[in-house]
């Protein structure tokens, strides 16, 4: 200030030596009075600045590189990996039925038999006309090694015979399809079936579900589709039971449902006493990872039209550096650019500080 009066003085001195006429001393002393306020000014505010400058109580972390997993929840059901109905193969009546739900079933056993009484009876007979044949045929075969009889003769008794063996083995594979078997281990989950009750195939049967190998199934939307892979990584919950597993994406569909504009997924589950098929699942399924992450506490980031931001303790002045995000999951978000490893993010208080601000730091993690 006192540099600035003693320049004024002397300019003052030298504009009045001028000989000059007094409209243009006034013009150039109201030109100069202009600029001296206006320096005047400048300088007021620079030490009103530094007078006020706020101290702020904050708390920083050390920004370092971490692991960072982005995951897409959706939510499915547990399925068995095996799970079919046994149909009859044939309609007919329900003679018997060898199970009840809850019992526990083998492949190949026969768990229920239709009516077939009519079918034995034909067997019976086909059985009879196959004797009759066979010992024709036979005889005709001993008098043609003989050079008895006609080749003629020889070939139809043998045709005949022939015949019968394939008309006997076609009634006993129909027989065969008035019993109803298991097609896998398991245990019988439904009973559609009745003792007197006409069955028909694809229409009344018993399911059989095998509840050690499970399944979870689930739809993820199409904006996904090109992030979501057999093989990826998957958290699992189940809500009823209070338990979660880790596991992998064991199938991807990669046609879009029309309707639902999804894909499916399924994750093979291990065996577990506690999980029952149609079970809700929860999957939480990583669809990105970065193990050199910059990932900062959303609650970190402030946001003005200009865009994000956030403030760093730089020698106990808060700086402000504007970043650029990426994914967020868990409260934590990725920065893809605008802070570097070492730096020290404000965090607790950040809202209250501006850029110069002092700060006090109460508590530093790293």
């Amino acid at each position: 200030m006192k540099k600035l009066l003693y320049i004024t003085t002397l300019l003052l001195l030298a504009a009045c030596n001028k000989p000059a006429d007094k409209a243009s001393q006034l013009a150039d002393l109201k030109n100069l009075q202009a600029d001296i306020n206006k320096k005047i000014s400048v300088l007021e505010k620079e030490l009103h600045k530094k007078d006020t400058v706020k101290s702020a109580d904050v708390s920083t972390v050390t920004v370092n590189a971490a692991n960072f997993t982005n995951y897409v929840q959706v939510q499915g059901k547990i399925d068995a990996q095996d799970n079919v109905m046994a149909y009859p193969q044939a309609a007919g009546i329900i003679n018997s039925i060898s199970v009840k739900p809850g019992d526990h079933v083998s492949k190949g056993q026969v768990i229920a038999e239709l009516d077939k009484s009519v079918i034995n009876q034909n067997i019976e007979q086909a059985q009879t006309q196959s004797e009759l044949s066979r010992t024709l045929f036979e005889k005709q075969k001993n008098l043609w090694d003989q050079k008895i009889g006609t080749e003629v003769q020889y070939l139809q008794l043998k045709t005949s015979y022939e015949a019968s063996l394939k008309g006997l083995a076609s009634l006993k594979r129909q027989a065969e399809l008035s019993r109803i078997v298991s097609p896998i281990n398991g245990t019988v989950d439904q009973m559609d079936l009745k003792i007197g009750q006409i069955a028909s195939p694809g229409v009344t049967g018993i399911r059989i579900v095998n509840a050690d190998l499970l399944k979870v199934k689930a739809d993820v939307p199409e904006s996904y589709a090109s992030r979501i892979n057999q093989g990826d990584l998957v958290l699992v919950s189940f809500p009823d039971v209070n338990d979660s597993l880790k596991a992998k994406v064991t199938f991807a569909a990669k046609a879009i449902d029309p309707a639902s504009r999804s894909f499916g997924v399924e994750i093979k589950l291990p065996a577990n006493k506690k999980l029952r098929p149609n079970m809700t699942a929860i999957l939480k399924i990583a669809d990105y990872s970065n193990n050199k992450a910059i990932v900062v506490p959303i609650n970190a980031i402030q946001r003005s039209e200009a865009g994000d931001y956030v403030f760093v303790n730089e020698g106990g002045i808060a700086k402000k550096k504007s970043v650029k995000l990426g994914a967020t999951y868990g409260g934590n978000t990725e920065i893809l650019s605008g802070l570097n490893a070492g730096d020290q993010l404000i965090t607790l208080g950040g809202s209250e500080v501006e850029e110069g601000d002092k700060v006090n730091v109460l508590n530093q993690a790293n």
